[in-house]
């Protein structure tokens, strides 16, 4: 992969999660305790989570000596979420940190009634969901960063028309179950309308939906995947299906350009989960979760995968490759 934005690899590995942190500053006196509920398989060796003890070493908390994080995954099952969460809380961390999506971030606030900090993790509408009482005033013992971006979909509508400037109908691959996914879909056919561009959803609800779903999308000239923790688990298997239909497509994340995707753009999630240990940070500090108003999205990446372009007979224009941050070859 070649890094536009000349990024340091991370190197290493914290005890734990297979990561080595090295502060920058002095070490603190306190020793913390981390709790970290994730809902996707392996989401401990994702580079965004590798980015958050990245940067809590350099913030001065380093695992194993002053800082224990403890780490449970559900490893795909949302319906493990629960008693991970609950399995959690009864350790008595300093802050509980949930991991990809709303599902993770609903039970790991369910089971935090005693009022232990939870700072969430890329949830699309933690409002519509639920989560806090609204993005500047939270409320409660819960705060963290969400998803949701005004224009997004329409960026990435803009992406697939570049590709395909005839395009006039386009599949959207989505996850209804996912409260983000009504507003995207609803951002999109704005997005869409004035562009005389039609969309057609097709709706997964478990990973066996996804194969036949992809199959009926034959008659679209290009496909949207919707980022949610069910399709971010299937990258692989979607990836592989679309290159199968030949169909031009562009994802939420980086993750899926990296399984083989065409296009990906959506978060900077190494920059949010840097962010999100700044917050976890403030509230070891003390600074109440209700006092930390819930940021939004601010940084963006766009990954193109030449290699699957060439396999698709597809050359990327100017106009793609002159915005991309990072290109796969």
């Amino acid at each position: 992969m070649m890094d536009r934005r000349s990024l340091i690899t991370v190197l290493g590995g914290a005890a734990l999660l297979g990561i080595a942190t090295r502060p920058v500053i002095a070490q603190k006196a306190k020793s913390v305790t981390i709790a970290y509920l994730a809902l996707l398989r392996g989401e401990d060796r994702m580079s965004f989570v590798r980015e958050f003890v990245k940067r809590l070493g350099e913030l001065g908390y380093v695992d194993g000596q002053n800082l224990k994080l403890v780490y449970r995954s559900a490893e795909g099952r949302p319906e493990l979420l629960p008693g991970l969460a609950t399995e959690l809380v009864q350790m008595t961390p300093d802050v509980l940190v949930t991991g990809f999506g709303t599902v993770a971030a609903k039970a790991g606030k369910a089971a935090t009634a005693n009022g232990l900090p939870v700072v969430f993790m890329a949830v699309g509408d933690p409002v519509g969901a639920g989560v806090v009482d609204s993005l500047a005033r939270p409320g409660g013992n819960v705060t963290g960063l969400s998803d949701l971006a005004a224009g997004l979909q329409g960026s990435r509508l803009q992406l697939l028309r570049d590709v395909v400037p005839a395009a006039a109908q386009i599949a959207v691959l989505m996850n209804p179950g996912t409260p983000y996914a009504a507003l995207a879909y609803k951002e999109l056919e704005e997005a869409a309308k004035p562009a005389g561009i039609g969309l057609k959803a097709f709706e997964v609800h478990k990973p066996e939906d996804i194969a036949p779903q992809l199959e009926a999308t034959k008659a679209a000239d290009g496909i949207l995947v919707f980022e949610d923790p069910l399709t971010l688990g299937q990258r692989s298997e979607i990836a592989a299906d679309i290159a199968r239909l030949r169909r031009p497509a562009v994802y939420g994340y980086r993750e899926f350009a990296e399984a083989g995707g065409l296009m990906s753009y959506g978060t900077d999630h190494g920059a949010q989960w840097r962010r999100g240990a700044e917050l976890v940070d403030l509230i070891i500090k003390g600074t109440k979760p209700s006092d930390i108003p819930v940021e939004q999205a601010t940084r963006f990446e766009l990954v193109v995968n030449l290699k699957t372009a060439k396999a698709l007979g597809i050359t990327l224009p100017p106009t793609v490759m002159v915005r991309a941050d990072y290109v796969i070859e």
